[in-house]
Formats: structure tokens, C-alpha cells, sequence
């Protein structure tokens, strides 16, 4: 099966462009409400994602934490997807599936050691795929992600043979590991951010490394 791409951390339409001629299947948008170097005004998102072409899809990052506030936001920005950043109340969870039933869901599990397969009975009923990630929502400073830090593959691989639902892998990743990324974990997707920027900017030469080390693997 086809390793999926996903790029995030998009902020203009020229980085959308760049990842899609690239081969990205997928683009994401940070709108978390914490403050960052990659967050952008759902107005930004909004715009971006109206210049994105189908079948790409495009990925909402947020941190909101009930469903009428994912909702709004999902509705401010126009994405087709939402990834949703922080381990979401279940009841929560069921609220968006009714009243965002055509959008697809994403939850986000930040692997911090084994419990993180007991999420899988939690979430599997009201979501459409997960998205294993290195980030520490407990933490003081709670990382939701783009750490460029890489978590428990081991951990991985056993959530991807558990689900019955798509697994898409982040944390991390970059041109040099991503056909271990995709014999170890085999998930369906691979998700990254940092590891095809330089000094925060998308890198066309990295980009392009990425998309060949995952097109090489798929030919091991």
C-alpha cells in the first residue's frame, strides 16, 4: 500500500503549491491557540485552503477542546479535515462526529509509552483516522507537536496492527529515517513539519529528499 504524505506547518500558498508539486497528498494548518512561529489567523488558513485543488486534503490543526468550539473554528477555516491536538473528552469527541459528520476527524495520540494503545476502544467509534505524535500536552509548557522529536516506534508499530483505523506517524521524521519509519511502524501515512524546513522555511531540497526516501521505500 501507498505511504500517504502529509506536510505541515503550511502558512502562505506558496508553501501549498511547493508541497503539492512535490507530492504531498495533504497539508496542514496550524491554528492552535497557544502562540507559536507557525500558528496562523484562521482568516490566513481560511484563504489558503480555498487555493488548494481536490483530491488534496487540508488539515486543521486545533486545540480547542469541545465541539462547538472545534466546530466553529472548522467552519472559520473551510478545511476538509480537523487534527485535533490534545487527548479530547470522549463525549466531546461523539458531539463533533454529529455535528460535523462530513468533515473528516483526526485524533492525535501523543505516544508517551504503552497506554497509548488503551485510546484506541476510546476514540475508534468517532473518528476517522489517528495521528501518533511525539508532543507532552501535560507538561507545563504543553508541546502539541512539531517538536521534531521521535517517540516510541516500537509503541507505533503496535497501535498501526491494533487499529482498524488509518495511522498516520509524526515526530521527528525526515528524509534520512522515513523508509525505516514506513518498515517499522507501516503506517498509513507519514506526517511531518520541521523536517523539510531550514530556518522555518519549506526547503524544496529537503521536500524533494522526503518524497524520494518514501516513493524508494514503497519499492524495497
Amino acid at each position: 500500500m501507498r505511504t500517504r504524505v502529509k506536510i505541515c506547518c503550511i502558512a502562505s500558498i506558496e508553501e501549498a503549491r511547493l508541497a503539492i508539486d512535490a507530492g504531498a497528498d495533504a497539508i496542514g494548518f496550524v491554528g492552535a491557540r497557544l502562540p507559536g512561529p507557525r500558528t496562523i489567523p484562521d482568516a490566513r488558513i481560511a484563504e489558503i485552503a480555498a487555493a488548494v485543488p481536490p483530491p488534496i486534503a487540508t488539515f486543521l490543526l486545533t486545540t480547542e477542546q469541545t465541539a462547538e468550539a472545534i466546530s466553529a473554528q472548522i467552519r472559520r477555516t473551510y478545511t476538509t479535515a480537523v487534527q485535533i491536538l490534545q487527548h479530547l473528552d470522549p463525549a466531546q469527541s461523539a458531539r463533533l462526529a454529529e455535528i460535523e459528520p462530513h468533515v473528516r476527524r483526526v485524533q492525535v495520540i501523543h505516544v508517551e509509552g504503552p497506554a497509548a494503545l488503551d485510546l484506541i476502544a476510546v476514540y475508534t467509534p468517532h473518528v476517522h483516522a489517528f495521528l501518533l505524535d511525539s508532543g507532552r500536552p501535560n507538561e507545563a509548557t504543553p508541546e502539541f507537536g512539531g517538536t521534531g522529536r521521535r517517540h516510541d516506534w516500537v509503541v507505533s508499530a503496535d497501535f498501526v496492527r491494533a487499529s482498524r483505523l488509518p495511522v498516520f506517524l509524526a515526530g521527528g521524521l525526515s528524509a534520512a529515517n522515513a523508509a525505516e519509519a514506513i518498515r517499522q511502524v507501516q503506517p498509513f501515512g507519514l506526517d511531518l513539519c520541521s523536517g523539510v524546513r531550514t530556518e522555518g522555511r519549506l526547503d524544496p531540497d529537503k521536500l524533494a529528499d522526503f518524497m524520494r526516501a518514501v516513493r524508494g521505500a514503497a519499492n524495497d
